[in-house]
């Protein structure tokens, strides 16, 4: 059996061992098309064979754009990976500006786009990006090039003997590609990850995978350009699992219903919406199936796993299974086992209800440097509990220093960041990556996240405030879309809040309130009065000093597009409080 040591042995490997019909199933034209793990790999040398003919040699960048995930992007990517040289996955959504800077910066010999909104970027800045050559799409657009002229010109298998020679060449400790991280502060930086890197996330976190292996769906949404679905991309690739690439965030729930797939990956943000809307449907209801609906999500929040709770609470969660949760399983498709979520942290009450209603939402944690994977929660073997991102998984040493940070050393910690070794000599210090978050190992081994170090500030009095702790348990509140606490030297901790605008305008509606923007809304003093009961409600739990004093409303939405926030939908700290520096000076009156 083909040993794994580079990622372009994930399909090979997937050819030897399952051989699939539909290794990749991508939506065109409203068809689903699949792809299987032969046309897979035939495809991709037909790439690497016209690469060479297009002057592309080892250790060259190629860069790949795509607004959706897609398998032009897998076959790009092993084609790439296979003639040594190294794929660079940019953001869709970063700024013109970001564009030019990733493709400068990386020296990208050639660039493939999705479709003409992303070309429409390319083309503002390429005169400006010297070193790009030529530019290809995917979608078939009149003003570009189209990737099938490089399947057409690698269609002559005459060098295929010299792919092959790169290719026995390419060691694990090479470098794979660059993963430009979309900073919440400054200029992007460029992780190196190496083969071995990413090989063993995929290896190590397959342990943690509960699916019949060869048999089993994945849905596919998340961006591939950042590290975590990519990863399990390749995952999926050796557990043999069928990938199907949802078509946008728009169509998700209809995605899922047609693909009915075993496992998927999400953010909190995905899960926070599916429930407001699952909530959202319960209020509509009258009657006792409203009484029923209420009652069981009232159960659901309440769960602990591997029956902790009792024989008597049991008994009641297999009522609300068989009543209310089967029913919002279904709306997921029926199959769902796993939904692994990273890349922020998970409200506790989500993994409660999700995991009552047999939906198993498992939290985990890592980042673009530790290629991403450290430790993930599994349902199996006691391997999982809840408000924790679980045990590590093999092969990470986790140290937790004095002032609480979280430090990894393992095969997946990144190369460094590409040309910038001051940065990189910051972050790893004898071996171990710092990781910028404070957390705490519990006696069995489980990690907990409780902040990012670079976020907790100290107020005038000298009280240490958590951000993010605050953040996540306001976010509950159905009237708050974003919250961001402020107060670092100031006198109190208080917040600039982006209302959940759609369920604001529903209840301004309700409630008899004229507005013709939401300029009014924000600053009806009906609705700051509604808004101050949900800060009293959320502020219960926490000590005098941390209690969010004031806050002020911000009229408009906190979006990647306005650079509010970064393409994982984090906050961008700086710029929001540079934004609303009014309502700021207002709080703390400067």
């Amino acid at each position: 059996m083909q040993e794994i040591t580079r990622l372009f042995d994930f399909p090979y490997y997937q050819l030897e061992k399952y051989n699939l019909q539909k290794s990749l199933v991508t939506k065109y034209n409203g068809e689903w098309v699949a792809t299987s793990t032969q046309e897979y790999i035939d495809k991709a040398n037909a790439v690497s064979r016209a690469l060479l003919r297009m002057g592309v040699k080892p250790n060259d960048k190629v860069a790949v754009i795509s607004m959706n995930n897609r398998t032009e992007w897998c076959i790009m990517d092993i084609g790439i990976l296979q003639i040594g040289a190294q794929n660079v996955p940019i953001y869709p959504t970063i700024s013109e500006d970001e564009y030019e800077y990733v493709l400068n910066h990386s020296e990208a010999k050639y660039c493939f786009v999705s479709c003409t909104e992303v070309l429409g970027k390319i083309l503002a800045i390429q005169d400006r990006t010297p070193k790009l050559k030529d530019v290809f799409s995917f979608d078939q657009l009149g003003n570009c090039r189209n990737w099938q002229e490089v399947l057409n010109k690698g269609a002559d298998t005459g060098n295929q003997a010299e792919v092959e020679k790169l290719k026995d060449a390419v060691k694990p400790e090479d470098l794979a590609t660059l993963i430009y991280t979309s900073g919440t502060t400054g200029k992007p930086k460029g992780v190196m990850l190496s083969h071995q890197n990413i090989v063993s996330n995929a290896l190590e976190s397959s342990h943690r995978l509960p699916l019949a292996l060869g048999n089993s769906s994945a849905l596919s949404f998340l961006p591939l350009c950042h590290v975590y679905e990519r990863m399990l991309i390749y995952l999926y690739q050796f557990s043999g699992v069928n990938v199907y690439f949802a078509e946008s965030m728009e169509t998700i729930s209809d995605n899922l219903k047609e693909v009915k797939p075993e496992v998927m990956t999400a953010v909190p943000r995905l899960l926070e919406k599916v429930y407001d809307k699952i909530i959202a449907k319960g209020m509509e209801l009258s009657g006792i199936k409203k009484m029923l609906f209420f009652w069981a999500v009232k159960v659901g929040l309440k769960y602990e796993p591997y029956g902790q709770n009792g024989w008597w609470y049991e008994k009641q969660l297999g009522l609300a299974r068989k009543l209310i949760f089967s029913k919002w399983k279904e709306g997921l498709g029926g199959n769902l086992k796993l939904v692994a979520s990273g890349s922020a942290a998970l409200q506790p009450r989500l993994a409660r209800i999700f995991n009552a209603a047999e939906i198993g939402v498992m939290e985990g944690y890592g980042l673009t440097e530790t290629s991403p994977v450290i430790s993930v929660n599994d349902m199996r073997n006691g391997g999982f509990r809840i408000g924790t991102v679980g045990i590590p998984i093999g092969n990470t040493e986790v140290k937790i220093e004095k002032d609480g940070e979280i430090c990894i050393k393992g095969p997946q910690v990144m190369q460094g960041y590409y040309k910038d070794p001051e940065k990189t000599a910051e972050v790893i210090i004898d071996g171990y990556f710092h990781t910028g978050d404070i957390g705490e190992i519990d006696a069995d081994g489980f990690l907990k996240i409780t902040d990012r170090k670079k976020e907790m500030f100290k107020t005038s009095g000298g009280k240490y405030v958590a951000p993010q702790v605050l953040e996540n348990r306001f976010k509950q509140s159905i009237f708050i879309e974003q919250i961001m606490v402020v107060g670092e030297g100031e006198k109190m901790p208080a917040a600039l809040i982006q209302p959940d605008f759609q369920h604001l305008h529903d209840w301004a509606s309700i409630h008899h309130r004229r507005f013709t923007d939401n300029d009014d809304l924000v600053k009806d003093p009906v609705i700051i009065a509604r808004f101050q009961e949900e800060v009293d409600k959320a502020n219960e739990k926490f000590s005098k000093w941390e209690k969010v004093k004031q806050f002020r409303l911000t009229s408009e939405p906190w979006t990647i597009d306005s650079g509010l926030v970064t393409p994982t939908l984090k906050l961008k700290r700086k710029k929001i409080k540079e934004k609303f520096i009014a309502l700021y000076n207002d709080i703390y009156g400067h």
